[in-house]
Parts: structure tokens; sequence; C-alpha cells
């Protein structure tokens, strides 16, 4: 027999952000309970709205299920004494497991005779356990930040007013802070305020959709995206696609209903970008282009009521959008006054960070990274490179960056275009922010690549270099992705690149910021980025002791790192390639370190050795020539041929001989094994 379970939790507006993430805990944390509490359950569906998070789960058992219990006790001769009586550890195993000293049966193992307990717990009944459960999966639904409301001694995303909770039909009873577990919801707070009945989630869906509730997140985001797309057609254009915005406007919305609105298409002089943040970051509104591509003067936005005049609340949005345009509009031409170049002196006044110095320092200090990367790498960007790291934070003076901060890089981009500079110059000031996400489009060439990379390994080096380090939850300065970025971007372009050279570089230019040892946090920013990059490919489904093993014997180049990892993981599939790395794996095990000497055949005593030796010999200059030009494939398949070589040698000599003369030179001949492929990978983290 089984029944549904439904849970709703009643809130102030949550963000919308926090929906989606607070419905998969939600569910992991009620399947969790149920499944420890042995109680079988079918379907589970989830809800979200800003104002409830709703579950509910088919055909949940009555009763727990029944469980056969077998525990071990203290041995015999703890739990009784010399005259057969019990002691109090037999007395406190029984007391523990609810039965007599009588009841309590023997076993036989190998290390002596046990008292144990056999039972059976028949279970009890899903409704005397729900009440326990429900607050505790309430209260452990984890949010980026949570809050405190009255004087309850509870936490939650936003403060809640109500609470239902309903198994079979009835009441599931217990208290959350102020509030009493019931069956009535509420309907749309402008539209519906009142309360209705919940008897499961079929009348609740019918219920919340008379009330002017969509519970169904997926739906609702459906419909919008099929409604936006309806009103843009209608106004003579098509949304310009923006899934991020449509999953956050699904979540601030209980009943959408969605409208066109428009602007002067004066406005459309302004850059791109700014029109499409302007609408998308301060408003919510989906922007509209025609069949070109270019923007349209309209805008589609999605109302949370029925209003009985669509066109009112239309030139509301209006009026809004109005001003920041015109805004956005002033700004645009007081800027244009003022050349970039002419605001570097004005970071000068702009604090980057408070042990680190103003934005001005920090711009010298990329500034010059970025020109020994061109150096080194393409020397023919050199000029544009400089160009691109003096303008680079230039626009964050202008009065449209700090009205809206998202823009940064890309004011920089229109100004500089408009000011007749290099367009590689223009698009390397907006490229060196890249990425900004994981997975994010990076520089589309060297000069925003160089500036880029050189921004945040100073950012990276200066916060280690004032103590400012993430931690397991907290990384203020986003390092983390700042590392990632870097990594990407030399494997994107293909860099042959020293990270610990670079980190030197940006640690010696931070000089006397540091309140750290400079070679203290050059080592922990190296391990740092090392970090990132086991990180990066693992979850590339690269195996994770080939990733740890080409990255314990080498880890300067990240692309040469990558190449050894893909030829490693290649060599790894291979049907014989177990007994092949049991092989590599004992010879660095017994050589500890190597011994650093010249082999001497004379001092062979047994054929295996000298076998060993010639098939060395065969391929030393063969691997070396391959690991220069960065042929790890080829090379990790030569030194694979080593193998039933040293497999005889293993069999057929004892490495530690008594004679020492004769010990050490065969050390050295697996050292001289070992050295083939030290640079490559370190077999001895090979998982067996």
């Amino acid at each position: 027999m089984s029944a549904e379970l439904f849970l709703e939790i009643g809130t102030e507006e949550i963000p919308a952000g926090f929906i989606r993430p607070a419905m998969k805990d939600l569910e992991r944390l009620l399947r969790k309970e149920l499944e420890t509490a042995r109680i079988p359950f079918g379907a589970v569906r989830t809800f979200a709205t800003p104002r409830r998070l709703a579950i509910s789960i088919a055909d949940v058992a009555l009763v727990q299920q029944r469980q056969e219990l077998t525990v071990a006790g203290p041995s015999v001769k703890v739990a009784y004494d010399a005259d057969g009586n019990p002691t109090k550890a037999a007395q406190g195993f029984a007391r523990s497991n609810g039965v007599e000293v009588s009841a309590l049966s023997t076993v036989e193992t190998d290390k002596g005779t046990y008292l144990y307990l056999s039972r059976v717990d028949e279970g009890r009944p899903t409704a005397d356990l729900l009440p326990e459960m429900l607050p505790r999966v309430i209260s452990s639904i984890p949010f980026k930040k949570s809050m405190r409301w009255m004087d309850l001694d509870i936490r939650f995303a936003r403060p809640m007013h109500w609470i239902v909770a309903v198994y079979d039909g009835i009441v599931v009873p217990f208290s959350f802070g102020n509030l009493q577990s019931g069956n009535l919801s509420c309907g749309h707070r402008f539209m519906a305020p009142g309360v209705f009945a919940v008897k499961g989630v079929d009348s609740y869906l019918a219920e919340a959709e008379r009330h002017f509730v969509m519970p169904d997140l997926q739906q609702r985001r459906e419909i919008i995206a099929r409604e936006i797309e309806r009103v843009a057609h209608a106004a003579g254009g098509e949304i310009n696609p923006d899934e991020e915005l449509l999953d956050e406007v699904a979540c601030l919305i209980e009943d959408p209903t969605p409208l066109c609105g428009s602007f002067e298409e004066k406005y459309l002089e302004l850059p791109r970008e700014l029109l499409i943040t302007s609408m998308r970051e301060h408003q919510r509104y989906f922007t509209l282009v025609g069949k070109d591509g270019s923007l349209l003067p309209r805008f589609v936005t999605v109302s949370n009521t029925r209003a009985e005049d669509l066109s009112v609340v239309a030139r509301g949005n209006e009026r809004v959008l109005r001003a920041r345009l015109s805004d956005a509009m002033f700004f645009w031409n007081e800027d244009r006054k003022v050349k970039l170049e002419t605001r570097l002196e004005a970071l000068k006044n702009v604090v980057y960070q408070a042990k680190l110095g103003t934005s001005y320092e920090k711009v010298m200090r990329f500034r010059a990274l970025a020109g020994g990367l061109a150096e080194r790498l393409d020397p023919s960007v050199a000029a544009l490179t400089d160009r691109t790291a003096l303008l680079a934070k230039c626009d964050l003076v202008t009065g449209m960056v700090c009205e809206f901060p998202e823009l940064q890089g890309v004011m920089g981009r229109e100004y500089a275009r408009l000011e007749g500079e290099d367009p590689r110059v223009a698009r390397g000031i907006h490229e060196h922010y890249l990425p900004v996400q994981a997975g994010g489009e990076l520089p589309s060439d060297n000069v925003g690549a160089f500036v880029s990379i050189a921004d945040k390994i100073d950012t990276i080096c200066g916060c280690f270099g004032v103590g400012l380090i993430p931690t397991g939850t907290a990384d203020p300065y986003a390092l983390r992705r700042s590392a990632i970025g870097i990594l990407n971007i030399i494997l994107d372009r293909g860099y042959a690149l020293s990270i610990p050279g670079l980190v030197g570089e940006a640690v010696t230019l931070l000089g006397e910021k540091l309140t750290r040892p400079a070679a203290e946090v050059a080592a922990e920013v190296v391990e740092f980025i090392r970090l990132r990059l086991v990180n990066m490919l693992t979850g590339q489904k690269y195996p994770q002791d080939v990733v740890d093993a080409v990255l314990a014997a080498s880890f300067a180049d990240a692309g040469d790192a990558l190449e050894r990892v893909k030829a490693l993981t290649e060599l790894k599939g291979r049907t014989d390639f177990e007994p092949l790395a049991v092989a590599f794996k004992r010879v660095v095990n017994i050589i500890k370190g190597g011994v650093e000497a010249t082999v001497d055949p004379a001092r062979f005593e047994a054929p295996c050795e000298g076998a060993l030796f010639g098939a060395l010999q065969k391929v030393q200059g063969e691997v070396a020539a391959l690991v220069q030009s960065g042929d790890y494939g080829p090379a990790l398949r030569t030194i694979a041929t080593l193998r039933t070589p040293v497999d005889d040698f293993f069999e057929g000599v004892m490495v530690m001989a008594k004679d020492e003369g004769v010990r050490s030179n065969r050390l050295a001949l697996l050292t001289a094994v070992a050295r083939l492929f030290e640079g490559i990978a370190d077999f001895s983290r090979i998982a067996d």
C-alpha cells in the first residue's frame, strides 16, 4: 500500500537565482530521508515560483520496509565473568539494543566467540515518521544567502508564510518556527490573494491555476518562450535569443503575461551591448531584432499580472526605459569629449585593492607582463599589445561604466574605435576581460590574449601576495576563475609558456606590495594553477591517475602537459597496459630517486642485464628526439618496447645484490630506464 506525499513551502519572493538549486536540493534531501528510513517511493515532481517551493512524491509506502538486523557485540570473554555472570559490557550491549541479556546469542569467528543479536525490525508507519523528516528537510535546504526574521531561531532564503504538508490527503502535523503545517496554500499575491485547500498534487495544480499561479517552472518557461515570440512577431520582429534571461524571468513570474513596448529610434545610435544591457540587466526586457539581425526600437517584457489594458502597462515600462536610455545617451555624449588615454591619470585615484595600490599601478604591472609575453610569443604585435594594456582600464573612470559597471571593456572598445585606435587594440580592450565564465568566449587574437593573461596573473599573484587566498567556500576575487581563464587561453592559443616563469615575473613586479615571502607566494600560485589544470582535465574525462602522473612529472607548460595526458591516456587504453605499468612502477619504486652513475657492462652477471642494456641503448636516442619534438604518443610506444626486457631483468637477477658494485650498476641501469619517461609521467602514480 502507498500514498502521495505533498509538501509546499510558501515564502516572500525568493531571488531568481536561488530557485532552481533549491528545487534540486529539496528533492535530494527528501529522497535521502525516505531512502534512509527504508520507505519505498515512486515518481518525484518539483514545483517552484518566486513565492513557493513544492514537491510531490507518488507511491510513498505506508510503512517502512521490514529489516533483519544482526548486531555484533563484545567477545564472550569480556561479556561474562569467571562465574558466567554478565558483565557491564554485556548488559550495556543488550540495553542499547532494547533487549534482555538472555536474548543475546553467540557466534564463532576467526578471532574467537562473540555476542550478537539477531532481530527483525517490522518498521514504523510512514505517517509517524514524516513529522520528524519534513522539518529536517526544510531546515537543511542550502542557499547562497539565508536570513532570519522576527525573533525566530530558523533561517531560510526569505521569510516563510505557510507550509502545506499532506500525506494520503491528511495533514502531516509539525511546527516550523512560528508556522504550523496545514493543507492551505495561497494564490497569486495580487490577483487571488486568498487561500485554497490542497489534497494532493492534482488538486494543487487545479486550484493554483484557478488562483492565477502556474507552479510548474518548466511549463511556465515554455509558455513564456512561446508567448514572447508571438508578441515579437506581431510587432514585426524576432526575439533576440537569450536563454539565461528566459530562465531568470521564468523564476520571477507566477502568472506570465507578455507585452510589447517601444523606444525612440535615436537611441539605436548607442552601442548594441549598451542597449541590450540597459534592457536586460535592469529591466529584464527581451530585445527584438529584424531579419538582418539589427536591433529594433522594440522590447518585450513579461508582466506578473493580467491588466485590463496592457497598453497602460506598456507605457509605464516605456517611461522607465526612456529614463535609463536618456541617461545612457548623456554619458555616451559626455564620455566622448575626453580621450581614453587622458583618463589614465585618473586611475591613480582609483584604489584597486587597499594593499595592492591603485588601478594605475596595476595597469603598469600587467602592461610589463603583457609586453614580455608579446616579445616571447609574437613580437609582431608588441606595440599593439602595449597600447591595449595602456588603455585597458581607462573606461573604468567613464560616466558610462560608473553607471553600468557590467559594460567595462565594452565601452573601452567602443570609445577606442571611435577615437581611431587600431581595430585590434579596440577589440583587445574588450577581450582582455575574457573569458568571463567557465566555457565562455576566449580572446580572438594574441593582442587580447596577452593582456588577458597578464591582467589575470597579476590579480592572482597580488592577492596571494597579501594573504587574500581563496578558501573552500570563499573566493571573493574570483581567483579560480582567473586561473582557469589563463589555462584556457594558453591551451586555445597553443602557447608554449612557462607558468612558473610567468608567475615569477608577476611576483617580482609586485615588489614591496608583497606582505609574504616572494618564493612562498610564487610556489603557492604555481600549485594553485596546477590544481586548476588537474580539475579541468579530469572534468574532460581524462583518467585521474593519468592526470596526476603527468602533472607530477612536469607541469611548467600546460599545453605540453595536455599532450602528455592525451598520449598516456591512449596508451592506457591498450590491453597490455597493466603489465607495462606494473613493470615501470616497479622500476620507479626500486630506484628510490635513482643512482647517477654510468652503467658498466663489465659488471653484468646475467644475460638479462645485457639484454635490457642493449634494448635501452637502442631506444634512448629515438625517445629523446620524440620527446624533444613533443611526439609523446610515439615516445611512449617506443618506451613500451622495454617491457619484456624489464620483466626478464627482474625475473633473472636480484637487484639488491650483496656486492655493492653489482648492486649500484643494476640500480644505475634501472635509473636510465626510468629517465626515459620521467619527463612524461610518474608511473608510480598510475592506479593498479
